[in-house]
């Protein structure tokens, strides 16, 4: 195989998208779409890092509380998901909040009742990374599932096929079968 060197991107990474919930001052729940997420091993347990690479509403939220959300986005959520990751946080512009919400069972944190998984976060590090983009690095506190995806009979790919997680790249978004599910911006546009 012949390779090229090419700009840097992650342009064939697709990644897991997930709705961060905080709560504001007012009490309210918030929502931000974000993609930049992984796992890590610490003191034993698996970890989940968010990384957010700009100053937003989610981020000063996360700040001043320590605790957050990650509720995995669904085609059937993608509507509701993309909105919430076109409009900003710091004029109120997400009051429209979701569908159904439910605090958090362990943790003082929104959480997405429509999502089939929702995680619980506490921060135990932030690791700054300058020009406002930041690093945090979580326990996960409690994981929520859908009783449907905690059936013994089903294979991984039923469950997946089941929830259908969606992911992104090239500010395109993908179903969890590789079907493209439109350009970032449109979904939202639909009514859902």
């Amino acid at each position: 195989m012949t390779k090229i060197s090419v700009p840097i991107s992650n342009d064939y990474c697709p990644q897991t998208l997930f709705l961060y919930g905080t709560y504001g001052a007012d009490g309210e729940p918030s929502f931000g779409l974000f993609c930049w997420a992984s796992w890590c091993w610490h003191d034993g347990q698996l970890c989940f890092m968010a990384a957010i690479g700009e100053p937003k509403n989610t981020q000063d939220r996360i700040r001043a509380n320590g605790v957050f959300s990650a509720n995995l986005v669904t085609e059937d959520l993608l509507p509701f998901a993309d909105r919430m990751g076109n409009l900003s946080g710091r004029n109120g512009g997400k009051r429209d909040v979701a569908p159904l919400v439910e605090k958090g069972r362990v943790l003082d944190v929104p959480l997405l009742t429509e999502s089939p998984v929702n995680f619980e976060l506490e921060v135990f590090q932030t690791v700054e990374l300058g020009e406002g983009s930041v690093l945090f690095l979580c326990r996960i506190r409690n994981v929520l599932h859908s009783e449907a995806l905690e059936n013994g009979a089903q294979s991984p790919d039923a469950r997946l096929a089941a929830i259908r997680p969606v992911s992104t790249t090239n500010e395109m978004y993908y179903g969890w079968n590789g079907a493209p599910l439109g350009a970032w911006g449109e979904p939202g546009k639909t009514p859902g």
